[in-house]
């Protein structure tokens, strides 16, 4: 059997006001034209098709046109949500899109309910357990929340994901493909440090071996940079569609190729990349150079991220910037290595009990802006910091 793991599609995604979904639209085309090219027996999609849970119609055009593409090559799809997407939604429209071939299951759920989905597929059974992104409010009651400190808090969390699991897994059949699905993290995964922070840390980091080991192959979605996670079974995150964020720029992006029998592990599957349309490029250059460097980026594809180290602000600098390069400079970053480098020695040198909130407020004013703060600006501040402080002690 040959099946096709992709995830985290961010239809809808707009990155410094420019919208991406032209460019995921080009890409999808092309997964659709490897899926065909291929002759897959279904397409696995590990959540976060959207970037909102109310994406904008053009990006929900982009998606049900690559679904129609698949249904007219007779190529089945399962999908789950991911944090991005609507669970709700997407369980409201499920009965729409399996007209269309489509599986999809916004909400966890157990065997029983529908947690395991099963295709017939030209080459055998093939049997998906679903677990879309699982948020800490749909596992934790109230009761939990009001009753429970922060640490049992997450091990009740990561207790109820491992039981959802082993419940999905408990499914499994010797005459199918037996395949588990997931939006989550597992703690140790690289970060591409694009992705919905929150969700990939402390509560929702999970262990490798919460994973259940009798499955041929874990399609994972959720962390942008495609990776294989060390556990028992097959592992593997495929990562964003396209370079979402300027953490991914210059990263390979496609998706993974699986080939697996039924009653053994999935083979090491392939990763089958797909050019990005307007690739992402970070330029770093020192205010002595900037130009001889930018130069010869005119001609790039994508869009650029501009870090420029500087001693002093230079007023009319991005302007300049831009002249060379245009619309393609979608973020200048300026950066004043010394001042940091001192703002570190001193962090370092005063103790705890000699800080002095306000002058290091306006140590920030004349290191970092240049200028020296107003009184009235500085009152202000003294005034704000009192009240938290007050606030603090009060509640300890």
């Amino acid at each position: 059997m040959r099946l096709i793991h992709t995830s985290d599609w961010h239809l809808g995604r707009h990155l410094k006001g420019k919208d991406r979904t032209p460019e995921i639209e080009f890409t999808l085309n092309e997964l659709l034209r490897q899926a065909k090219e291929l002759e897959v027996d279904a397409v696995l999609i590990a959540g976060d098709i959207f970037e909102t849970p109310n994406p904008p119609s053009d990006a929900e055009r982009v998606a049900y046109q690559f679904f129609e593409g698949l249904r007219n090559a007779k190529i089945p799809a399962i999908a789950i949500a991911g944090n991005h997407d609507s669970a709700s939604r997407f369980d409201g429209i499920a009965n729409l899109l399996s007209l269309a071939g489509v599986q999809i299951l916004g909400k966890p759920r157990r065997v029983n309910q529908g947690g395991l989905i099963a295709l017939e597929t030209p080459n055998g059974k093939l049997r998906v357990a679903a677990m879309p992104f699982a948020s800490e409010r749909r596992l934790l009651t109230v009761e939990n929340l009001w009753t429970m400190d922060e640490l049992q808090q997450i091990q009740h969390y990561r207790d109820r994901v491992d039981y959802l699991l082993k419940n999905l897994a408990s499914g499994f059949q010797d005459d199918s493909v037996n395949i588990l699905m997931a939006h989550l993290t597992i703690d140790g995964a690289k970060l591409a440090n694009s992705e919905a922070r929150h969700h990939t840390k402390e509560t929702y980091a999970l262990f490798g071996q919460n994973l259940p080991a009798e499955a041929q192959y874990i399609a994972l979605g959720h962390i942008h940079k495609p990776q294989q996670i060390l556990v028992a079974a097959p592992t593997y995150y495929s990562g964003s569609l396209i370079q979402v964020d300027f953490g991914e720029a210059e990263e390979e992006k496609g998706f993974y190729l699986i080939d697996v029998e039924v009653g053994s592990p999935a083979k090491k599957p392939e990763f089958i990349s797909i050019p990005c349309q307007k690739p992402l490029k970070i330029v770093e250059c020192e205010l002595s150079d900037y130009e001889e460097k930018l130069e010869p980026q005119r001609d790039h594809p994508g869009y650029l991220k501009v870090i420029i180290n500087l001693q002093t602000p230079q007023i009319g600098l991005a302007d300049k910037i831009r002249k060379i390069c245009g619309d393609k400079v979608l973020q200048i970053e300026p950066r004043y290595p010394e001042i940091e480098s001192k703002r570190e020695k001193s962090v370092k040198s005063v103790k705890q009990e000699d800080f002095d909130p306000v002058e290091e407020f306006k140590r920030y004013f004349q290191e970092e802006l240049n200028t020296t703060p107003a009184p009235a600006v500085v009152a202000k501040f003294e005034e704000l910091y009192k009240e938290i402080k007050e606030t603090q002690n009060a509640t300890t």
